[in-house]
């Protein structure tokens, strides 16, 4: 009896580090940034970009206003898949900063961000979000860190409603195609967790996935409309609520 137990508890190790291993293999490898996200990663007379390691910087070259945005990519995607996007935001004269997180698990390095708070001090308006998982780790982050005015969701939503009466602002992007959010339902089903005053925006015919550029999402449905569109609608969404970001 004493062997039997013996060889159970040694199968049972064995099992959960093939486990371990087989999920570390997998989260290591996320679905690729593709060639409009990897050429927006480029430097040039508008937008300065900055590999800092831990994070990617989109900094404004002309007149920047006070308003900063933090991203949090969303799950098992390359980060650098939102580029296009963010590069876009820049543009407007906004730092942007695109944070690398461990095992391209938004949920697993919340506090990714807090580094890049301390690197840019003159920031007097901070605003974070993030894609799907991502935008639910950039409320928990927005949550430990009460320097954030603002949280912009693609796609996602917080995941409690912690926030609710904190008198912190939401935008809330989503697409009529999402299969990942059963075409909105989901967005519904969790505005109980948001502030009265969060604001929406419905993009028609757009998907889950063209929020990035990363290939067919898994469960999603086909977008109505092209990703350059839907990068562009994202973009004008996103940048009108910075605007309004009041330290």
């Amino acid at each position: 009896m004493r062997r039997f137990i013996q060889r159970f508890v040694l199968g049972l190790i064995a099992l959960l580090v093939i486990s371990a291993i087989g999920f570390v293999v997998w989260a290591q490898t996320p679905s690729q940034a593709g060639t409009n996200a990897l050429a927006a990663l480029k430097s040039d007379s508008v937008v300065h970009v900055i590999d800092h390691g831990n994070y990617i910087s989109f900094e404004p070259t002309g007149q920047k206003t006070a308003t900063a945005f933090l991203f949090y990519p969303g799950g098992h995607v390359d980060f650098r898949a939102y580029s296009p996007i963010l590069h876009r935001i820049a543009e407007q004269g906004y730092l942007v900063i695109l944070v690398r997180v461990n095992l391209n698990l938004a949920l697993f390095d919340i506090e990714a961000g807090a580094p890049v708070l301390k690197d840019y001090p003159q920031v007097a308006c901070w605003v974070t979000g993030g894609h799907s998982l991502g935008g639910v780790a950039s409320a928990y982050f927005a949550y430990n860190h009460p320097e954030i005015k603002g949280i912009v969701f693609w796609a996602s939503y917080p995941a409690d409603d912690r926030l609710k009466y904190s008198g912190i602002k939401m935008l809330s992007i989503y697409g009529t195609e999402d299969g990942s959010l059963d075409n909105g339902a989901k967005i519904e089903q969790y505005k109980a967790f948001e502030p009265a005053d969060t604001q929406f925006v419905v993009i028609q015919g757009g998907n889950h996935g063209q929020f990035g550029d990363y290939g067919p999402q898994p469960g999603d449905k086909a977008a109505m409309i092209s990703a350059e569109s839907q990068w562009q609608q994202t973009t004008d969404a996103t940048v009108k609520f910075l605007a309004s970001c009041i330290p």
